[in-house]
């Protein structure tokens, strides 16, 4: 964990570790308590089909079984 500062313009620095591992383009989510810095993938769109790329089921295989429990817990 690092601690740093904005500078006299208002930035923020981030160590150079950070700025390795997670980029160097945030989204700014504004918490009650305080803010998260969520990094933006270069190909977001890219980086959405890599994290889901291990699916073990299609999306037809899920709304089939969620219209199956579903149709189960109405009393079918």
């Amino acid at each position: 964990m690092a601690d740093v500062a904005l500078d006299d313009r208002g930035r923020l620095m981030l160590p150079k570790e950070i700025r390795e591992k997670y980029g160097e383009r945030y989204h700014i989510v504004p918490l009650s308590d305080g803010i998260k810095l969520v990094p933006i993938a270069d190909d977001p769109l890219e980086a959405l089909r890599d994290e889901f790329a291990d699916g073990e089921k299609s999306a037809v295989e899920h709304r089939e079984k969620g219209r199956n429990t579903a149709l189960d817990e109405a009393g079918r």
